[in-house]
């Protein structure tokens, strides 16, 4: 697909992108008019946006590392948030190094608070989580994990998202290459769009 087709740009879409972001609450366009948002987004909205910060990260089989992330969340007015993640290492002093992960996937709140969470990584891992919404905070663990051949031995995890002030903060806890559950990153996010 050429470039301006997959911006959404050129005779064959109108004018402006198809899935750019706006203001919160609003994300891209449907003929000339916004999309609004889905009344059942209504307790992720606080995530819309994108963020980005810095973090920590470790675990048994590797040494600490420092990184840096960007996290987007948009939606198309559909009862579900399109999320990507992309991460980098930074040396000692805060300069970005080499990419590290990546991640996209949907989170679809469901009734009574729940949430289902789809990841996929380029790693051959997918994930699906379960969790809870209690107001600016989630909590999702891992239901299935599935793998390819080739990708590392992932078998479990549990995130934690939450507001601390005005920032996005988040924790992951993992259980792989024969290790049991575990903190693996953490990191503190601001808003930036």
């Amino acid at each position: 697909m050429a470039d301006e087709t997959a911006h959404g740009e050129g005779p064959a879409h109108g004018k402006g992108p198809a899935h750019g972001e706006g203001p919160a609450g609003v994300v891209g366009r449907a003929g000339d008019g916004e999309v609004a948002i889905h009344p059942g987004l209504a307790p992720l909205s606080f995530l819309l946006g994108r963020w980005e910060g810095a973090g920590v990260g470790g675990y048994p089989t590797i040494e600490s590392f420092r990184y840096g992330q960007e996290l987007s969340f948009t939606h198309v007015g559909k009862p579900y948030l399109i999320y990507t993640s992309r991460s980098w290492r930074l040396d000692e002093e805060g300069r970005i190094g080499q990419p590290l992960a990546v991640e996209t996937g949907f989170w679809r709140p469901q009734p009574e608070n729940r949430l289902e969470v789809l990841l996929a990584h380029p790693t051959g891992i997918v994930e699906i989580y379960l969790g809870e919404i209690s107001g600016t905070r989630i909590e999702m663990a891992t239901d299935v994990v599935a793998r390819t051949a080739s990708a590392k031995e992932v078998t479990a995890g549990r995130r934690l998202y939450g507001l601390a002030g005005s920032d996005l903060a988040y924790a992951y806890d993992m259980t792989a290459v024969g290790q049991g559950l575990q903190p693996h990153l953490s990191a503190q996010l601001k808003r930036v769009a």
